[in-house]
C-alpha cells in the first residue's frame, strides 16, 4: 500500500480566530492551537524565518481534519482573488456530508456564509450547496436523502 490515509488539508489565513469560529459552527472541533517556528518548519515548508500560528480541527468521528495556519512571518501572499470562480485551478472546495443542510447553511450565515450557486438536489440521493466563508474558503455541503 502507497498511503494509509488522508491526514489533514492546510489552509492559510489572515483571521485564525474567525476561520476557527466558522468551521466549529459547521461541527468540526478544535483540537489544538498554538505557535509554530524554528528550523524544522523552515526546513520542511521552505521558507525561512517562519514565525506562525496554527490550529488543527477534526471532524467529529475524528477521521477528517483541517489545519488552519496563519503566517506572522514572512507574510502570506495571496496567489488568486479571494472569491475565485469554481473553474480557478487549484483546490477548489472541500466537501462535508451534514445532517441537515438547510440548518447548517443558516448556521453559518451567522459567520458571514453565503450560498456561491442554489442549494439543489441531486437525483434524490443529496441535496446540496458550496457555501463561500471567511476569506472566501467553499465548503461543500451534501445532506444524503434517505
Amino acid at each position: 500500500m502507497t498511503i494509509q490515509r488522508m491526514d489533514n488539508v492546510l489552509i492559510v489565513v489572515d483571521d485564525l480566530d474567525a476561520v476557527i469560529a466558522f468551521f466549529v459552527e459547521l461541527g468540526m472541533e478544535l483540537e489544538g492551537r498554538g505557535p509554530v517556528e524554528g528550523r524544522w518548519v523552515e526546513r520542511v515548508i521552505g521558507l525561512h524565518d517562519v514565525r506562525q500560528e496554527v490550529a488543527m480541527l477534526r471532524t467529529p468521528d475524528g477521521h477528517g481534519k483541517v489545519e488552519l495556519a496563519m503566517f506572522h512571518t514572512p507574510e502570506a501572499i495571496r496567489a488568486e482573488p479571494t472569491d475565485a470562480p469554481a473553474n480557478t485551478l487549484g483546490i477548489r472546495r472541500i466537501m462535508f456530508a451534514v445532517d441537515d443542510v438547510e440548518d447548517v447553511v443558516a448556521r453559518l450565515r451567522t459567520h458571514g456564509a453565503e450560498l456561491v450557486g442554489e442549494l439543489t438536489e441531486y437525483e434524490n440521493i443529496f441535496r446540496l450547496c458550496y457555501v463561500r466563508g471567511p476569506e472566501g474558503i467553499i465548503v461543500g455541503l451534501a445532506e444524503h436523502l434517505s
